[in-house]
């Protein structure tokens, strides 16, 4: 076998419908469209969920909650993931992407208090919780708010 016979199973890739091409193709003419009406035109057919005129469903549904435009996403990071660092090591944002423990960066990050801290550290971040706090400093850290 060699990179230029290989070839699909037969019948797996179907032949392109090639409209408009003749009436000998069976789909000449009018491609496959019928006569006249809103789909047989250009641009024709309706929006996604119309419902020939009957109040829509999205339309009838309420409405609920808001969105609020004040909110401030934060990356959080619990303190159990940060044993990967070792001792004494200073801990900012950019370290916490570099490791992989922030995947999506909003820009801001949260310490949360999960888990268990083994190593002494100093951790950058712009938020921290107060079990975070405490954990980070039980273990001999220090905490910096960004």
């Amino acid at each position: 076998m060699k990179l230029h016979t290989l070839q699909p199973v037969p019948g797996s890739r179907p032949d392109r419908k090639r409209v408009g091409r003749g009436t000998s193709s069976g789909h000449g003419k009018t491609s496959g469209r019928g006569h006249k009406g809103q789909n047989a035109r250009s641009g024709g057919g309706v929006r996604p969920g119309f419902e020939g005129g009957q109040t829509p469903l999205f339309k009838r549904l309420p409405k609920r909650g808001f969105t609020n435009i004040n909110r401030v996403e934060y990356d959080v990071v619990n303190v159990k993931d940060l044993n990967v660092f070792p001792d004494g090591t200073l801990i900012n944002p950019e370290e916490l992407v570099k490791a992989g423990l922030v995947k999506k960066n909003h820009g801001l990050i949260k310490i949360l208090g999960d888990g268990e801290l083994n190593v002494k550290l100093t951790v950058a971040a712009n938020k921290f919780s107060k079990s975070a706090e405490k954990r980070i400093t039980d273990a001999g850290g220090k905490i910096e708010v960004v």
